[in-house]
């Protein structure tokens, strides 16, 4: 059995996460789940974590729950490693708090890492730590944060952002693939995955994507739930016959009507939403390892590889076997 005491070589990194009143209770567990589950090589714990808020005591979260916390004095003689803000809608209420810019602005320059999770990023941005910077926060309040803070560089679609040592994540479980993100940074992509997996996440997603799968992101656009039931069947064959004869017959319609309706309800095309559902399975096998550069044309659907390379340059702005080399499984160095 493991010991959680680290061996003396072993750095054990000290994380702090900032509460404040109604926070999303998932932003602070989230994280909070993957850094304390990290393991150093001898088997101990990798960090040590607190959860800290102006006065310190019980902070009720949005579920009417409390946690614990620590005063901010307390970081303030021992500043965190990594330095983290939680969200939730009353992180729009605590970015008026002078008492909580404060304190961020004395720890910033003293922490190696500062971050948000989800909302959070309007208190960072408010301090001043994202301006000029690259950010992300949750989809429902980027158009208000690109607007109220023209300075930053807001990426709507991303999972997480890293600009110069301050994070920032999109909404809710973001915070847990921004987690991961730094384990991996701190201890390696072996220990990232193994959390990955321990904690039962379907993909360990890469900042760079997009906050909602093509599929959803094309259904929360329609005008309808239509082709719900069609979409379903299309993304468990992408290496059927997926043309639009094909699709109308699934529809029960005609190929004419299918093609103008499916394209006024979806907002793309049959033969772009096809191509899109093909390139992001494939980008998910080729980062999970579950797929080859050379296989993953008929495993997908595309047919050949020179269809594939291109659909990838359209969609992604770069080859599949780029991306295979930029997000795939590390291989084993040569000796």
């Amino acid at each position: 059995m493991p010991s959680f005491y680290a061996k003396p070589e072993e750095t054990v990194r000290t994380v702090a996460i900032v509460l404040f009143d109604r926070t999303k209770l998932i932003d602070v567990t989230g994280p909070l789940q993957v850094f304390n589950d990290a393991r150093l090589p001898s088997g101990a714990k990798a960090y040590a974590i607190s959860l800290l808020s102006e006065a310190g005591g019980p902070v009720l979260t949005d579920t009417g729950f409390a946690l614990e916390t620590l005063p901010f004095s307390h970081a303030v003689s021992a500043p965190p490693d990594t330095l983290l803000v939680s969200g939730g809608q009353s992180a729009l209420e605590a970015a008026a708090s002078a008492a909580l810019l404060g304190f961020l602005a004395e720890m910033a320059p003293r922490s190696r890492r500062l971050g948000s999770i989800c909302l959070g990023a309007f208190i960072l941005a408010r301090g001043g730590h994202l301006d000029g910077r690259r950010a992300t926060t949750h989809w429902e309040d980027c158009a208000r944060f690109r607007q109220d803070f023209p300075e930053i560089d807001v990426r709507e679609d991303s999972i997480y952002e890293e600009d110069r040592g301050v994070w920032t994540s999109a909404g809710v479980t973001a915070g847990i693939d921004m987690a991961l993100a730094m384990v991996e940074r701190d201890l390696g992509r072996d220990e990232a995955l193994r959390l990955a997996r321990s904690l039962v996440l379907y993909v360990k997603r890469t900042g760079g994507q997009r906050q909602f799968s093509a599929a959803l992101h094309q259904q929360m656009n329609s005008r309808s739930d239509r082709f719900d039931t069609l979409l379903g069947a299309v993304r468990a064959d992408l290496q059927a016959d997926l043309s639009v004869p094909r699709l109308a017959g699934m529809a029960h319609m005609s190929e004419r009507n299918f093609s103008r309706l499916f394209t006024e309800t979806m907002g793309a095309s049959p033969a772009q939403f096809i191509e899109e559902l093909r390139v992001e399975a494939a980008c998910d096998a080729l980062e999970r390892g579950e797929a080859t550069v050379a296989g993953a044309p008929f495993l997908f659907g595309f047919g050949s590889a020179e269809r594939m390379r291109r659909s990838f340059q359209r969609r992604k702005g770069i080859s599949p076997s780029d991306y295979a080399a930029r997000f795939g499984p590390e291989r084993p160095k040569a000796s």
